[in-house]
């Protein structure tokens, strides 16, 4: 049986350029925190990607700070800070954000106070877009990396959160993006490395395929292949609500991801959905991947004002 893999907000499959560049990283011997040719050559690769990486996220003149995940950047950005968010975050930056800021019926966070307050840019199950403030402390831009022309320089944020995989890039490799003149306080202590702020040695396989992945996201942004697939979402849900008229379209009526459907069966539980749609040959999600797995309602849902049953 012939599968499709429809779940690119979990992850997605690695890029051809990725993968090339990741085997020549292997080749390299050193520790790019040696100071022979070794380790000099490593940390020339390295930099090198820090600068592409910088550069594709328009935050030139920006600390792009290397970590092991998106998640992980979260807790560099956020620990220690009394941040308040809405609760539509991603449990990686929920889980260090107090969520009092309100949700509307269309998914959007309203914000009072930007200076202590994180805003995710896309949510990962919805798909619906926020609109920065300018000062906003912390913004996850997982979901909008790669698939929106984002400028960090422009957003008017003080840090942003980025993941490799979610773009073709390989995981277990993320950056916090951090404006030139801020610090924050190591969660990783025993090494200086990233400028002081995460020790450990550098996964320079994984950076040389996380910029390698970002130049080819940028192309095919640049290219226009994110606006056939909003083509392709548009056809799918009007197939969809052709067939079954009493389907829900969560943020239809909100600026969303283009690559993004969310919708609701009434008396249809997302689990069977997944169970089902896995059988037919279709892999999708009914949540947040690092919770999809549990048998839950879901919290985005919830905080949008659906019932219990319908965020099940």
């Amino acid at each position: 049986m012939s599968r499709s893999y429809l779940d690119w907000n979990a992850t997605t499959p690695l890029r051809p350029e990725a993968r090339a560049a990741m085997i020549a990283a292997m080749d390299l011997q050193g520790n790019p925190s040696s100071v022979h040719r070794e380790g000099r050559a490593a940390k020339a690769m390295m930099e090198r990607a820090r600068g592409q990486i910088a550069s594709a996220l328009g935050a030139d003149g920006a600390d792009i700070v290397f970590t092991s995940s998106a998640t992980e950047a979260a807790a560099l950005a956020c620990a220690g800070r009394g941040l308040v968010c809405g609760d539509v975050e991603h449990d990686a930056v929920a889980a260090w954000c107090a969520p009092s800021l309100p949700v509307d019926a269309q998914g959007r966070v309203t914000v009072s106070d930007p200076a202590q307050s994180a805003l995710q840019i896309a949510n990962s199950e919805t798909g619906i877009l926020q609109d920065l403030p300018e000062g906003l402390a912390v913004s996850d831009l997982t979901q909008g990396f790669g698939k929106l022309p984002i400028a960090f320089n422009w957003l008017g944020c003080q840090m942003g959160l980025v993941s490799a995989h979610k773009i073709g890039g390989p995981k277990g490799i993320g950056a916090l993006v951090l404006r030139r003149g801020l610090d924050v306080s190591a969660q990783l202590r025993g090494g200086g490395q990233e400028m002081g702020r995460r020790a450990g040695t550098e996964n320079l396989i994984g950076i040389a395929g996380f910029a390698a992945a970002t130049a080819a996201a940028q192309a095919d942004l640049a290219d226009g292949r994110w606006n056939a697939i909003a083509e392709n979402r548009n056809i799918l849900e009007q197939a969809i609500e052709a067939a079954a008229p009493e389907t829900i379209f969560v943020g239809k009526g909100a600026r969303r991801l283009p690559g993004t459907s969310y919708f609701v069966t009434q008396g249809w539980k997302g689990e069977t959905q997944v169970m089902a749609m896995d059988l037919a040959g279709f892999a999708v999600s009914a949540g947040s991947a690092c919770s999809s797995g549990k048998v839950k309602s879901s919290r985005v849902l919830r905080a949008m004002g659906f019932s219990e049953a319908d965020a099940a």
